[in-house]
């Protein structure tokens, strides 16, 4: 399966191009741009019903997915993010990568998808408790807002706006703590931060999604009071 991120960093997409007749790729629900007319498409809850809902409930993931599967050599499909920003490939090999509550996109079959429990830490840093876990040995794509930042981490430590964090490799560990203090928490537009250390990949995204929100928040038109 040869693969080619387009368009990137602003606007990425996906596209595959299948080696063989039997060739498939999981890709999260609604994700297709397009694909050839030969190409096989099945929906099902991967893994069965009660790790599909795991996925939903606690990783932000689709009930659904949708495996493409090629009837022969040559057929190619192209998968995009939701929104504009950049596509992470990372070829594992029986490696895990612990990606963000939604920035999941795809993945070949030799990949388990499951959830991790990131400790109450996770949810005062970005609201998610879960993290989808993937491992095993294949192929990850995952998604971002914004431009993407990979960082190698070789023992030092590094501190990223929990907003910012996209995907990490299991060598390393991360603590959630205030910006500066008391007054870098309220005062320094920063709020929590996380703390990496140890030996392995770390990937940030370039924008925030809840900036976003926020910078658009007193634009929005208000109703009025009858």
């Amino acid at each position: 399966m040869a693969t080619k991120i387009i368009d990137d960093p602003d606007f990425s997409a996906l596209e595959v191009t299948f080696d063989r007749a039997g060739d498939s790729l999981l890709v999260e629900s609604g994700a297709m741009l397009a694909r050839d007319s030969g190409v096989e498409m099945k929906t099902s809850m991967r893994g069965g019903v009660l790790a599909s809902a795991k996925r939903k409930l606690l990783g932000g993931e689709s009930l659904f997915m949708n495996t493409f599967t090629a009837t022969h050599a040559g057929q190619r499909l192209w998968v995009a993010p939701p929104c504009e920003g950049d596509i992470i490939q990372r070829e594992l090999a029986g490696e895990t990568v612990f990606v963000q509550s939604g920035a999941y996109l795809a993945s070949t079959p030799g990949l388990e998808l499951d959830t991790k429990w990131a400790g109450v830490k996770g949810f005062f840093a970005s609201g998610n408790l879960f993290f989808v876990k993937a491992s095993g040995t294949g192929t990850l794509f995952a998604q971002a807002y914004g431009g993407l930042v990979k960082m190698r981490l070789d023992g030092q430590g590094m501190v990223v706006d929990t907003g910012h964090v996209v995907a990490f490799s299991d060598g390393l560990e991360y603590s959630i703590r205030k910006f500066g203090g008391f007054k870098g928490l309220f005062f320094s537009g920063e709020g929590l931060v996380a703390e990496f250390r140890g030996t392995g990949d770390l990937w940030i995204q370039s924008r925030n999604p809840s900036s976003l929100a926020s910078f658009v928040r007193p634009y929005r038109p208000q109703r009025s009071a009858d």
